[in-house]
């Protein structure tokens, strides 16, 4: 009793250390794969001003101006841009965008999903009906083309900083929003006929307390899959939409499409660092993201879950008795009776 609720057994009960701790085989290494990516690329988004050389629109220092499509090495450790900036620096203080920006829109995503899937699961009638279809043509647009359009009519597709995160994130959340939705209207139409909720409405509670204490925390169970899920799906619309010029302005942030945009020109040319670095960060970043979503969905499965016992080869049993009062040993061999006569 003392390690379920001492230190060790809290630890224990932390869910990804719970998940890791019931992960087994090659499961088990995707899920620490992926923890060991994602936390690299957490840790640099908030050591970012340390571990950067230098600022994300600096382009010169104490020497002069650095140049443009300059070559790994140096002071410049992976070269140079087209536009004179450092590409090091420039991933790195990418990160922190990415970060901020997956952040504000799965959590704006995730408010407003589950806000509505409630709303619309358990109230039912003409505001279910509305809800979905609405949630469903949204749905049905590309999920790109709809940032695009989303970004273009916040800010005209590009502004300052944390304008120009805003603009992205929420043209991130208008594409997760009815995702969360989906998700939980479901839920909440599933728990609403339990026999704890039906005696919820019998005793006279009143319905938002039904729908607060007795449905939302039952039917926000598989958030945590879908947040790691979309967040790296954020990663890439928010590339996709520097990469289209829909995003960041480069003197406002560091931005990982931005950059990829820019450096089209230079791989035809045999400039191969300007498009290879900022190209490898998002593909690594939505790896690390992808695994451990992923990982968490596979051991949400109980049919995934219950592999490990599966893999393990049962214990012997003892043999069971046949004879009153005796095993299988005891019981009187036949042959040897029908020999004697």
């Amino acid at each position: 009793m003392a390690s379920l609720t001492g230190p060790r057994g809290l630890i224990n009960r932390l869910p990804i250390v719970h998940q890791l701790r019931q992960s087994v085989g090659l499961q088990r290494g995707m899920l620490i794969a992926g923890l060991v990516i994602t936390g690299l690329f957490v840790l640099t988004a908030i050591l970012a001003p340390l571990l950067a050389p230098y600022g994300y629109s600096t382009l010169r220092d104490e020497d002069g101006v650095f140049g443009a499509q300059q070559p790994p090495g140096g002071k410049h450790l992976l070269g140079t841009t087209v536009g004179g900036y450092d590409v090091l620096s420039r991933v790195i203080w990418g990160t922190q965008t990415a970060l901020i920006v997956i952040i504000v829109a799965v959590v704006l995503s995730i408010f407003l999903g589950v806000f509505l899937g409630l709303v619309s699961g358990y109230i039912g009638g003409w505001v279910d009906r509305v809800l979905v279809v609405i949630a469903d043509g949204v749905y049905a647009f590309p999920s790109l083309l709809l940032a695009i359009v989303a970004a273009i009519a916040i800010s005209g597709g590009q502004s300052s900083f944390w304008g120009g995160i805003m603009a992205a994130a929420i043209s991130i959340t208008v594409v997760f929003i009815p995702q969360y939705f989906r998700v939980i209207r479901a839920e909440t139409v599933r728990i609403k006929s339990e026999a704890y909720v039906e005696s919820a409405m019998v005793i006279g509670s009143s319905a938002p307390r039904i729908m607060t204490q007795h449905v939302l925390r039952n039917a926000t169970r598989t958030l945590p899959l879908i947040f790691t899920l979309n967040s790296s799906e954020a990663v890439l619309t928010l590339a996709g939409l520097g990469f289209l010029g829909f995003g960041i302005e480069p003197t406002a942030a560091a931005e990982w499409g931005y950059d990829l945009n820019k450096s089209l020109s230079d791989v035809t040319s045999g400039i191969w660092w300007t498009s290879l670095f900022p190209g490898l960060a998002i593909v690594l970043a939505v790896l690390g993201i992808t695994l451990v979503g992923e990982s968490l969905n596979d051991l949400a499965d109980p049919r995934l879950r219950t592999r490990r016992r599966a893999d393990v080869a049962p214990a012997p049993t003892a043999a069971a008795s046949v004879v009153p009062g005796g095993s299988l040993t005891d019981a009187v061999d036949l042959d040897s009776l029908e020999a004697r006569s």
